[in-house]
């Protein structure tokens, strides 16, 4: 398989052209080498030849080893361009990004689209393909979400005037929502008018997969649309079967080929089913410029086009090695009886309450042995190896966690979460004038923001919902001190 933007990339460094375009680096490093403008010292800012691009790109994936690639640790600005001629246009793509588009499509068996701003693009550019084609249909857009949805879905929802119903089956937790076959076929049934689409978060942030396939039935049988935010999935399609949410029939989804694939933070991909209304492939792109930045990275480009030779060759073999290497340290650490939880392959969430522990806890445990956790909380620490994790890093993290002391069991569960009350449209929350108060301040006042950084980002109040006392515990157990509320009138 090609590599048409990589190609492209290291014919220009090549030519050593003088660069009377964007970016301001001119290809050149910012500190030391390369400041004279002369080729010799431009050349000498590079690491290594041009060529090395693609190879070193193809390297980061396929050798394991963890060090960065020459071409990308310095002299990596010789790569970085704008949309010069022959170098396509990520919003217009009809040259070499495009062609490196289709290729990665053939892999998903989708008709793909690169983002250079991760899943949040995506996000955003699928939920506007569901309005216009509500709009389309002479139809009010309504979507119905799985209550753990980013924060990026509310805040596009509530950009495009969306009608967002919540689906808050029994069993929800802050991070968890088992949407299951049977809750949406419930809802469904009991919906007037129906929604446009359902919406699920697969894999969570804690590493539960839901039910796609058996909702994505329910959904065909009643003509609704399902969308999937597979940000944390994009490798499921490479396992020895397929989990993918395209070949679990989907219509749209999101992957960020950054979070469990070897691309450059902000690598993406938006699909779209083969069997999904032509207008969504006809939009797609429109919909991705309306929320894209005009100046998309090159780099991050670069990095997925290098990826799909990777992927196309023996990623698939590595990945199921790492998943079965994963699926017996699961094994040991339950033995010795540290909890894990969810039944993704590629994350390793532990839940180490009854080992004596709190996630925050086993998180600076493991930090100060050297080992950073993507994410902790009061009860869980997530971990998230790839197919470039080393064997011994592996085995360095299996044996500080079997060497963990066990403690006396700790207490008390997380508080349980409710569906707050909306008293107005998350659009006239977001948009309308607001103040931010300690939380213990906020009870009975309207969430005006999504007050939630990233990690987790999954909203506990959603803008226009009322904050009651259960909303309080949340905010207090999770350590989030202060909430933007709705100013209210006689304070304006």
């Amino acid at each position: 398989m090609n590599t048409p933007i990589c190609d492209f990339l290291e014919r220009y460094a090549e030519e050593d052209a003088v660069r009377l375009h964007m970016p301001g680096h001119k290809g050149r490093t910012f500190s030391g080498a390369g400041r004279d403008g002369s080729a010799e010292s431009q050349a000498a800012a590079g690491a290594g030849s041009a060529a090395s691009l693609r190879t070193d790109m193809q390297a980061c994936g396929e050798t394991g080893s963890g060090a960065a690639a020459p071409g990308w640790s310095t002299g990596a600005e010789r790569y970085d361009i704008t949309e010069i001629e022959g170098a396509d246009s990520l919003y217009e793509a009809e040259g070499i990004i495009r062609e490196s588009e289709q290729n990665a499509g053939s892999l998903f068996g989708a008709e793909t689209f690169y983002s250079a701003e991760g899943s949040s693009l995506c996000i955003r550019a699928m939920l506007c393909m569901v309005a216009q084609y509500a709009r389309e249909r002479g139809e009010r857009p309504r979507i119905a979400a799985g209550r753990n949805a980013h924060r990026v879905f509310v805040g596009a929802a509530a950009l495009l005037d969306m009608e967002v119903e919540w689906l808050f089956p029994p069993g929800s937790t802050y991070l968890g929502c088992p949407v299951t076959r049977d809750a949406v076929r419930d809802y469904l049934s009991a919906a007037h008018p129906l929604p446009t689409a359902v919406y699920l978060t697969s894999p969570d942030y804690t590493g539960t997969l839901a039910d796609v396939r058996g909702v994505a039935e329910v959904c065909r049988e009643r003509g609704v649309l399902l969308v999937v935010d597979n940000a944390h999935g994009a490798y499921l399609k490479f396992l020895s079967e397929s989990l993918h949410p395209m070949d679990l029939g989907a219509d749209l989804c999101c992957d960020s080929a950054h979070k469990t694939l070897p691309a450059l933070t902000g690598g993406a991909y938006l699909h779209i089913s083969r069997k999904a209304p032509d207008m969504f492939r006809r939009r797609a792109k429109q919909a991705l410029a309306l929320f894209g930045s005009t100046s998309p990275s090159y780099l991050i480009l670069a990095s997925l086009d290098a990826l799909n030779p990777y992927l196309a060759g023996g990623f698939r073999t590595e990945l199921c090695r790492m998943a079965a290497r994963l699926k017996r340290m699961r094994q040991a650490l339950d033995e010795k009886g540290l909890a894990t939880v969810g039944d993704e392959p590629m994350k390793l969430t532990l839940a180490p309450r009854k080992f004596g522990y709190t996630g925050y806890g086993l998180a600076a445990y493991l930090s100060a042995r050297g080992m950073v956790a993507e994410y902790a909380d009061p009860d869980v620490t997530v971990l998230m190896p790839s197919v470039r994790t080393g064997d011994g890093e592996l085995e360095r993290l299996e044996a500080a966690l079997l060497s963990l002391p066990r403690r006396a069991p700790l207490c008390g569960e997380p508080p349980a979460v409710s569906l707050p009350v909306r008293v107005m449209s998350p659009r006239e929350a977001l948009l309308g004038p607001e103040e931010l108060l300690p939380v213990g301040q906020c009870v009975g006042r309207v969430a005006a923001s999504v007050t939630v950084g990233c990690p987790p980002a999954v909203p506990v109040v959603a803008p226009g919902e009322r904050i009651d006392d259960a909303a309080i515990r949340c905010f207090d157990y999770y350590g989030i001190r202060q909430c933007a509320v709705v100013r209210e009138p006689w304070q304006e």
